[in-house]
């Protein structure tokens, strides 16, 4: 289907419109259902529910309304009404064009933006030019009259002079701004703050109109995130929408000349933080930057919370723990296996560490938040009912919009899992091409089994061929693409998870495909027992099928080894690096659990991995919350805060000869402890993750049991590390 996001309009001529022909009291359409009308006067080729679905980022549910909300004023005026059909295929009637007056000209100019919006979007537009701008050109930009413009302006001027902004008007210029380029910049950012909220793509009304997207924003979040692991300053979601918005503008305004006054001298501690984020903003963003921007951002930065500043959360580890036993528990409630999913680990963690690290924060309304639950109430069952797991360790109960967004991490997770197992062709179209597609296709290649077929830019769109894919997967809208499109975000978030998997659902459904929800993992010891057979059956004599196979285990395993190698992060190692055979000790003699932690800690103290002070911090921390680190039956895994003398990243694991209670009766007594030095809230998360899912599985624990000694456990841990790549 072809749709395409412009700033193109058609055009009426409100004057003539007759408003006792028409009743007011139908003309209320939404914003989305008066550009679903306009969409369908332009265009030429087959449209579907589920295409304008993707377009608008909502549910195909919600379209059909939309639909139904436009049929009941065709219906009111005796006109013919827009048919649905098989497939989806949306028919207009024959008569469709003659009702566009009808729908549009009371309905578009009336209603689509209301004297509030026209106020916000005017002094917007105002505001963000560089030079004079023409009442005309105002209002072209709102698709209203000049007329309207005039009566708003008072209104107008008034808005923008609480930002400390005069509107200057010229009789044959048109209106410019009077005021500093730092007021300028703060009455944009605050004007578009309540966009970055919406958890789904959709636009709010004023960033419609109102261009501060300069610069390439995959290169400018790469920036930033790289700056957070460098400076170890981590930020929640909220602040990284927050930064990301203040960048634009101020890519946006340097590049229209108009650049910051100078700013007074200032003591920050972000100064160093933010002068490297700007110094590779101006280098791969091609934007002068002057030391009054560093200045002005660090003040900005100085506001904004980072992830370490909370109350609660000044042991993100300990969130981390909480969030590994919650998936642990409500995976055995739904009975759907989430613990091996990394990606859901992670994004729950971070969003839990948001919330706890602050007041309860005013979410906007989202739609795809409750159209998505509608259909998966009995994930959000589960995730209330589960929530005491949380509770446990927290000093406030969360809102009722807090929990939903934990059902939506859970929902996107099953989505994942159902369809890492449904393989269909795709191509991945991006709009700065195949240099910034690389995360995207790397997040799309670990959740999905996807068969990408093509990677181009967006402006490629339309050579692609009609059978040459199953569907387009878009960083934005598509200009005449002969397949259905979804468009994501190149970060690639849960809410994009969905969308994608909404794709894969129709498809699935026209196929007859089942879904893909049991564990069907590729390892390679299954592998191995798949070609043995094979190999024995077909090689002669059986002494050359024995030398085979072992020449095949060899590659199997290397590939496997390679693949564990490959995705490692740098800064995130896998566990058999950080627990190598001189990292274990077995038969371990220990008195209680305050004896046991001492004694995984002894040889990280020795080796200079961690300070004294660290030991007593981690029987404090268990002390204060309670046996927390208690991760799974005969498993626990004390550690401390970064800041209470950790120096180096490090794991101790020592198993006991005779297992001792921590405190938790149902998983007690434990016979594993290991010790984890932290450096930061990141770097461990790959071995954390591992460890914890490997303790949780009955026959590694036999293994890990029955283990000699530590070199063998080692080599365990590296077998298990190696079957697990999918």
């Amino acid at each position: 289907m072809y749709l395409q996001k412009n700033k193109s309009h058609i055009n009426y001529k409100p004057e003539t419109f007759d408003m006792t022909y028409y009743d007011r009291r139908h003309a209320k359409m939404n914003q989305r259902s008066t550009k679903i009308v306009q969409l369908l006067s332009k265009e030429k080729d087959e449209i579907t529910v589920s295409g304008f679905a993707e377009y608008f980022q909502v549910s195909q549910k919600t379209i059909r309304n939309d639909m139904k909300e436009i049929n009941e004023i065709l219906d009111k005026n005796k006109r013919g009404m827009i048919d649905i059909k098989s497939g989806g295929i949306v028919s207009i009637p024959a008569d469709f064009k003659d009702s566009l007056s009808l729908l549009l000209e009371g309905n578009f100019y009336n209603y689509k933006l209301s004297k509030e919006e026209r106020k916000k979007v005017a002094s917007a537009i105002i505001v963000n030019s560089a030079d004079y701008i023409t009442l005309a050109a105002i209002a072209d930009r709102l698709m209203v009259s000049r007329a309207t413009v005039i009566n708003d302006l008072k209104e107008i001027k008034k808005f923008i002079r609480k930002g400390n902004l005069e509107v200057i008007s010229h009789a044959n210029k048109g209106l410019r701004i009077d005021g500093l380029e730092s007021d300028r910049r703060r009455f944009l950012f605050e004007l578009l703050r309540p966009t970055l909220r919406s958890y789904d793509n959709h636009k709010n009304i004023i960033s419609e109109h109102v261009h501060v997207q300069s610069g390439d924003i995959n290169i400018i979040q790469k920036i930033i995130a790289e700056q957070e692991r460098c400076y170890k300053k981590f930020l929640p979601d909220n602040s990284f929408k927050e930064i990301l918005l203040y960048l634009r503008i101020l890519i946006n305004r340097n590049k229209l000349g108009e650049f910051l006054e100078l700013q007074p001298e200032i003591n920050s501690d972000n100064y160093m933080f933010s002068m490297d984020i700007l110094k590779y903003i101006s280098q791969y963003c091609d934007v002068v930057i002057s030391d009054d921007d560093i200045k002005n951002f660090s003040t900005f930065l100085d506001e904004v919370r980072f992830k370490n500043n909370g109350t609660f959360n000044k042991n993100t580890m300990i969130i981390q723990m909480i969030t590994r036993q919650y998936i642990s528990s409500i995976s055995a409630e739904l009975g759907i296996n989430l613990n091996v999913d990394y990606d859901f680990f992670e994004n729950l963690s971070n969003h839990l560490e948001s919330i706890f690290s602050a007041p309860p924060m005013d979410y906007p309304e989202a739609d795809i938040i409750d159209e998505v639950l509608e259909d998966n109430q009995d994930v959000l069952d589960v995730v209330i009912d589960q929530m005491p797991v949380i509770y446990k360790f927290t000093e406030r109960k969360l809102t009722e919009i807090e929990v939903k967004y934990i059902a939506i991490h859970v929902c996107a997770a099953i989505e994942r899992k159902k369809n890492k197992e449904v393989s269909f062709r795709v191509i991945v179209a991006c709009h700065a091409g195949i240099g910034t597609s690389i995360l995207l296709l790397e997040k799309l290649k670990r959740h999905f089994k996807f068969r990408v077929v093509d990677v181009i830019s967006a402006h490629e769109a339309i050579n692609i061929k009609p059978n040459a894919a199953d569907f387009v997967i878009s960083t934005v809208p598509l200009d005449s693409c002969s397949l259905e499109y979804v468009v994501v975000s190149a970060a690639f978030n849960d809410a994009d998870y969905i969308r994608v998997g909404n794709r894969i659902d129709a498809l699935r459904n026209s196929r007859n495909i089942p879904d893909g929800t049991e564990d069907d993992k590729l390892n390679a010891a299954e592998l191995l027992e798949e070609i043995t057979p094979v190999i024995n059956e077909l090689v002669e004599p059986k002494d050359q099928a024995r030398v085979v196979m072992k020449e095949l285990r060899k590659v199997v395993r290397n590939y496997f080894k390679q693949s564990i190698e490959n995705n490692a992060n740098i800064i995130s190692p896998s566990l058999h690096h950080l627990l190598r055979a001189s990292d274990i000790e077995v038969d371990v003699k220990c008195t209680d659990w305050k004896d046991a932690i001492r004694k995984s800690a002894k040889q990280l103290v020795e080796q200079g991995y961690i300070e004294d002070r660290y030991v007593d911090a981690m029987i404090e921390s268990v002390n204060e919350y309670g046996p927390y680190i208690v991760l799974s039956p005969g498993f626990a895994m004390p550690h401390a805060k970064v800041e209470e003398g950790s120096i180096r990243l490090g794991m101790h694991l020592i198993r006991l000869k005779n297992p001792v209670p921590f405190g938790v009766e149902e998983l007690d007594p434990i016979e594993f402890v290991c010790c984890l030095s932290a450096i930061d809230h990141r770097s461990y998360l790959k071995a954390f993750f591992n460890i914890v899912n490997m303790l949780k599985d009955e026959i590694y624990r036999k293994k890990l049991h029955e283990a000699a000694d530590g070199e063998e456990i080692a080599r365990i841990i590296e077998q298990y590390e190696y079957n697990i790549v999918e």
